[in-house]
């Protein structure tokens, strides 16, 4: 479905460059979940928003089903199937949560939209009419956004840290919803940015960036077991309040 060859990133400020992401090679296929993990800014935001178009690769090309994309801008993109939760939504004032809903999928009827709001924890009576500005929490932002990707119905969803900002309970709800919609998809695929020990090891691969580079990638049995330790550490340095490097 995704291919990506070569693949490169770069800014340059005053005269000099820095890379983000060098040379990145990877295929996604139909049916799957990819957990992309990895240190703190080592890349992964940045793959995942020029994947999406919100930057442009600096070197590379990106295919979807054979056809390169990568003079796409991002509304092309979306339109071909490509849909991105960010790690912290954007808030668009003005509008309801019902029509960012249907903006996602305008034929959609209003039962449908409660079903897909209790889905994702959400209560029709207390969000339909609800102002998607700063009155929304983090986690209620992050929840509406993930059931607009997953109202899409888009070919790959990518979500940034699905679990950031949200609790337990209804992370644990999402990810079901997520696994049980593009696991074993034919037509679609997914993509996760995590951290999260309970969601890497269902994925079926996993890919670690370091570095701008990919250092590991393989089937979840392969993987799992070599960055289990690091993911477990960095959980307990966040939970005794320390900073990661």
């Amino acid at each position: 479905m995704l291919h990506l060859e070569n693949l490169s990133f770069s800014v340059h400020n005053n005269g000099d460059s820095k890379q983000i992401i060098s040379d990145i090679n990877l295929d996604i296929k139909r049916g799957k979940l990819y957990g992309i993990t990895g240190p703190n800014g080592g890349g992964k935001t940045t793959l995942a928003k020029v994947i999406m178009g919100i930057l442009t690769h600096t070197a590379g090309h990106i295919y979807l089903d054979g056809e390169d994309i990568s003079d796409k801008n991002i509304t092309e993109r979306a339109n071909l199937g490509i849909a991105y939760a960010f790690q912290q939504p954007p808030r668009f004032k003005g509008l309801t949560v019902e029509d960012l809903v249907k903006i996602a999928q305008p034929k959609l009827s209003n039962l449908s939209v409660r079903k897909r709001m209790r889905d994702v924890g959400l209560c029709p009576e207390d969000y339909l009419d609800r102002d998607m500005g700063s009155g929304l929490s983090g986690g209620e932002m992050k929840r509406i956004e993930i059931l607009q990707v997953l109202t899409r119905n888009a070919k790959l969803a990518i979500f940034d840290e699905p679990e950031a900002g949200v609790d337990l309970w209804t992370i644990q709800r999402l990810v079901d919803i997520i696994v049980g919609k593009y696991q074993n998809n034919p037509e679609a695929a997914a993509v996760l940015i995590t951290h999260n020990r309970n969601i890497l090891p269902i994925c079926d691969e996993i890919v670690v960036i370091e570095e701008g580079r990919i250092k590991h990638h393989g089937h979840r049995d392969e993987i799992w077991p070599i960055i289990r330790d690091d993911i477990v550490c960095q959980v307990q340095d966040t939970c005794r309040g320390e900073e990661i490097i």
